[in-house]
């Protein structure tokens, strides 16, 4: 029988990783697989979380060069395993021995370690090919950018002059940025406060704050206690872009996990109803909620069934942040670029139009209805608002920092994302 692997061990952190990455290939999401990981690896979480996500970042140029080395590359947790391996190679060349020990080890755990052999074979044959494997990286689109070729299509006829530094930006590590609970404490102390802990941080302007290294929730000076919250700086956008005023009825129509939700009772008193589709996620807004000392009254429904929720009343304010590709996310969720399929980009178009038609009629005369995606695919952004908007007689679209529309693409400071406000006319 094979001896368990160690705990704390590098081999331990891999197995987990290619369990991870297998579970992805297999057409999960990454972040329930690693929940369901968390227990069995709770020794090496952080480490397991890690090399999974640096996995699937540079997906594209591993798997092309697995297929350079094998004939036919196996599938499942092998496969997984050969992609973790490599990618970890990549991170540190100058560990590379102990990297190919601890895969070896890794491939014990698999099939009674009969890929043991072919896991070392594999990886010492890609160190001593290294170079030439690289120059052929560079001439395949795939392996040079890291994403899947109908996304690169897109990019580069939507950002002729911008889909480069989108795909760098894309395959790169996102920026930690805190949002400062305004009711507890003023941006320019928590700063203090960040500061007096050992953690260097920026003002990015109103209540955000990019620390320059990413660290646990828990090293954050009065997380628990609600002092601040992890939130995009572009995401950030969404709650002062919408204007609500106090005592305004506001409706967050998909709401999870609850970060605009709680940014918008941050800002001010409004009579706020949260609605999500899926129970799981919705109760991360009732615990992020309380954790603030917010509160809201929070649904489980799908926002398109009006009779599942609706109780009669119009709302003053809609923030309308709808499902979509997330293409503007892709280093927070580098599952995204394998699990979507081209053809996924008009399946969510057709939702968000379903979305904004059922919400156009929850919204009072005179109100203002946020649209909202982390996407960078026009036609779930601007070819989306325009069509929309040329249907209703009643919709008028209003500037949005001083332009039509916003798209922010992802850089240093934020990732993607795309808002458009609308008014309904009385």
């Amino acid at each position: 029988m094979t001896p368990p692997l160690a705990e704390t061990s590098l081999a331990h952190a891999l197995h987990g990783a290619a369990q991870a990455v297998a579970g992805v290939l297999a057409g999960r999401n990454l972040n329930e697989v690693l929940a369901d990981l968390r227990q069995p690896f709770a020794a090496q979480r952080g480490a397991v979380q890690d090399l999974a996500y640096s996995t699937l970042r540079r997906f594209g140029r591993d798997d092309f060069f697995l297929a350079q080395l094998m004939a036919r590359p196996p599938d499942g947790k092998v496969r997984a395993l050969l992609l973790t391996a490599l990618s970890r190679l990549a991170a540190r060349p100058e560990e590379a021995h102990t990297i190919v020990d601890q895969a070896v080890e890794a491939a014990s755990a698999l099939a009674g370690g009969k890929y043991k052999a072919l896991t070392n074979g594999v990886l010492r044959n890609f160190l001593r090919r290294r170079a030439e494997l690289e120059a052929a990286a560079a001439q395949d689109e795939t392996a040079r950018w890291q994403h899947p070729r109908w996304w690169i299509s897109r990019l580069r006829r939507a950002y002729p002059a911008d889909w480069q530094s989108i795909l760098d930006a894309g395959n790169g590590r996102p920026p930690m940025t805190l949002r400062v609970n305004r009711r507890r404490i003023a941006a320019a102390d928590y700063l203090a406060r960040l500061e007096a802990a050992g953690l260097q941080a920026r003002s990015l302007g109103g209540e955000a704050i990019r620390l320059e290294r990413p660290v646990p929730v828990d090293a954050l000076p009065g997380f628990a206690e609600g002092l601040a919250s992890v939130q995009d700086a572009g995401a950030q956008r969404a709650a002062i872009l919408l204007d609500a005023r106090p005592g305004m009825r506001v409706l967050d129509a998909c709401a999870a996990p609850g970060g605009k939700t709680a940014h918008l009772l941050e800002q001010t008193d409004v009579d706020l109803l949260a609605l999500d589709a899926d129970a799981r996620r919705a109760a991360r807004i009732e615990d992020n909620l309380s954790r603030l000392g917010l509160s809201a009254q929070v649904k489980i429904a799908d926002c398109r069934d009006l009779d599942a929720w609706r109780d009669g009343r119009v709302f003053d304010r809609v923030l309308a942040d709808v499902p979509c590709t997330a293409s503007g996310v892709a280093r927070r969720h580098p599952d995204a670029k394998w699990l979507r399929r081209d053809g996924d980009v008009a399946r969510f178009a057709r939702k968000q139009g379903e979305i904004l038609d059922a919400l156009w009629r929850v919204l009072a005369p005179g109100g203002k209805l946020l649209y909202a995606t982390c996407s960078l695919f026009p036609e779930e952004n601007g070819r989306q608002i325009a069509a929309f908007a040329a249907q209703r007689g009643d919709c008028m679209r209003l500037p949005v920092a001083g332009a039509s529309e916003l798209q922010l693409l992802p850089n240093e400071e934020h990732d993607g994302f795309y808002y458009a406000l609308l008014e309904k006319q009385a």
